[in-house]
């Protein structure tokens, strides 16, 4: 598994940048958990506008620190 010269991990996704991105951004519409495949949470996320955002700090944390999941159960890692 080699992507542009390094060898990527197994299980983990390198758009991690993206989706903080994301998250910071549009997390209140729970546009990151979508983009994982998480579509329930995301739906949740539109309706409560992400959990007051407590969920989306919390999502956002965990992005950075290469701990948040997609829907697979791989790491979305930053990339680094």
């Amino acid at each position: 598994n080699f992507k542009g010269g390094r060898k990527m991990e197994q299980g983990v996704s390198r758009k991690g940048w993206f989706l903080a991105l994301m998250c910071f951004f549009f997390g209140g519409l729970g546009v990151h958990r979508f983009l994982v495949g998480k579509i329930g949470t995301g739906i949740l996320y539109i309706f409560t506008g992400g959990l007051l955002g407590i969920g989306v700090l919390v999502d956002f944390i965990m992005i950075l620190c290469s701990s948040f999941k997609d829907k697979e159960g791989n790491k979305i890692a930053l990339g680094l």
